[in-house]
């Protein structure tokens, strides 16, 4: 065959063209140690490893040595060192020298984000200067930064601690403006310096945002509140006559269990703590408890931004299918969370366990219909499940289209949670449902929907216990007639009976009925 040009050219092509593939990986490593061994890289480390020992002498020594080298420092560096220097143990030194920091960030050029401006504010509540820390705030919210609700805290408590209540107020607007819901630690900050202050308005206002946003108050919530029924201010304030149309509309507008037009009464209150009966009767004063509903156009909202989160993190196409086979076979008055339910108290899975839950429901169902039972597929494969009585109690429930196997590599809590949603129907588990899966969620019509919905179980040698979702609100209630219930995270219904503040004034507590007798709120059957 003749020798072609192109032949002889490529034949003329010297080897070191060729790439050598035992040299590249030389060259990656050589990079590599190259970068590890820059003066930037050695502190970064140095100053990650200060961070984390909370060591701001060592962190500053680093800074100042990198700064005579002129080694250029990134964001993510000075905002190592201005947290250390902002952090409670830091002292003088992370004041004099923190705010140095930030002066020489600017004149670097480094745009600063959230966490600088949060650093910031903390250095200014530090030096007890709750207008600077304010000012960071409005600052960062003007350089296009969304301020978070820990970059409010410096201003909000150093205003509360100082008795500036107004100031307060004007964080606490200036939150709301920017659309951060504060919690339970930045609403008690408030309600404390009303308290101190005697603003039995501003009281009662907050009152109603912990009912809104906190439900039910920690110990040292309640012991606040319960010390601001006994102060004089509290029994002054209120009117002696009211419009009782007005307030029964205002209950109604606000769907149940308050009327927000203020404080209805005057005279000395009689408060303490007290105990629902299984009705949601008072045992202290009489008082009923009202059960708030939910909007159904809140429930379908809710059961749509689900599905898309849940097609969001899940394969896209198992989530359809487990929508399209619930539109199918639903819906059902009850859905399982297997796996939690035969994991209970169990070392291995247990469906003898699940089984009495499945007839336990199905006794209690209106229907009378099988509840449906969510179960990750790998259980219906593997272990007890190869058992010949189990393989037959899946059968069963196949047969009678009950039984959804999540697929694998899925999170089944989307499954069951959506199912329930969607259906309108109880939903059995021992879940306390605080995970990040459900902090994704970001509502407060979850705790509502959960308080309603979920059915808890106890396992014991007597028998198996159903714990129905109470028949009334577990949320701060004030009645038509002026009095307050106001529910504690301690206690949860099942094990021991929740704690209430009971507070009304001592002319209602004359004409209250008697004290109820103890009952528990459960459903009880026997293997």
């Amino acid at each position: 065959m003749p020798f072609s040009a192109a032949a002889a050219a490529a034949a003329a092509t010297p080897a070191a063209a060729t790439p050598n593939p035992d040299i590249a990986p030389a060259i990656t490593m050589s990079k590599k140690k190259a970068r590890r061994d820059s003066p930037e890289f050695i502190l970064r480390r140095g100053l990650d490893m200060c961070s984390k020992n909370g060591d701001l002498p060592e962190a500053l020594r680093l800074y100042d040595a990198a700064r005579a080298a002129a080694t250029p420092l990134s964001l993510h560096l000075f905002n190592v060192l201005l947290y250390l220097c902002s952090s409670p143990s830091a002292g003088p030194l992370g004041l004099d020298r923190g705010f140095e920091i930030y002066r020489q960030m600017g004149l670097d050029g480094v745009e600063p984000n959230e966490a600088t401006f949060t650093s910031l504010a903390r250095l200014a509540a530090a030096k007890e200067d709750p207008d600077l820390a304010f000012d960071l705030v409005k600052q960062m919210a003007a350089a296009g930064i969304p301020p978070k609700l820990r970059s409010f805290g410096p201003a909000l408590f150093g205003f509360c601690k100082k008795g500036e209540v107004e100031k307060a107020h004007e964080v606490e607007a200036y939150m709301t403006e920017t659309n951060v819901e504060p919690e339970e630690t930045e609403l008690a900050a408030l309600l404390h310096a009303n308290v101190q202050k005697d603003r039995g308005d501003d009281v009662y206002r907050l009152l109603h945002r912990l009912r809104t946003i906190v439900r039910r108050v920690s110990e040292s919530t309640a012991d606040m509140i319960e010390s601001w029924f006994n102060t004089e201010a509290a029994e002054e304030v209120g009117v002696e006559k009211w419009d009782i149309k007005i307030v029964k509309k205002g209950i109604v507008e606000g769907g149940g269990g308050w009327h927000g037009q203020g404080w209805l009464g005057k005279g000395r209150w009689n408060v303490g703590r007290t105990q629902m009966d299984e009705t949601g009767v008072c045992r202290r004063c009489g008082e009923k408890l009202v059960c708030i509903d939910i909007d159904p156009a809140e429930t379908e909202d809710f059961a749509n931004s689900l599905a898309k989160l849940a097609s969001e993190r899940e394969a896209r196409a198992d989530f359809t299918g487990f929508k399209d086979w619930l539109d199918h076979h639903g819906p059902f008055d009850a859905v399982l969370d297997a796996a939690n339910i035969g994991l209970n108290n169990q070392k291995i899975f247990n469906f003898f366990q699940l089984n009495s839950v499945v007839n336990g429901m199905r006794q209690l169902s209106p229907s009378k219909k099988l509840p449906l039972i969510i179960l990750h597929s790998h259980r219906l494969r593997s272990g007890p499940a190869g058992k010949p009585h189990n393989q037959r109690l899946l059968d069963s429930w196949r047969r009678a289209g009950v039984l959804y196997a999540t697929p694998p590599g899925s999170n089944d809590d989307w499954y069951w949670l959506y199912a329930a949603v969607r259906c309108r129907s109880l939903l059995v588990t021992n879940d306390e449902m605080r995970d990040h899966l459900f902090e994704l969620l970001g509502t407060s019509f979850f705790p509502r929907w959960k308080e309603k919905h979920q059915v808890r179980l106890t396992f014991s040698p007597n028998g198996l216990a159903f714990h129905m979702p109470p028949p009334y609100s577990v949320v701060i209630q004030e009645s038509e007639g002026g009095r307050w219930h106001i529910p504690t995270v301690s206690g949860d219904e099942v094990e021991t009976s929740r704690q209430w503040i009971c507070s009304t004034r001592y002319a209602m507590a004359a004409s209250s009925p008697p004290p109820q007798k103890e009952t528990n709120n459960l459903s009880k059957l026997n293997y």
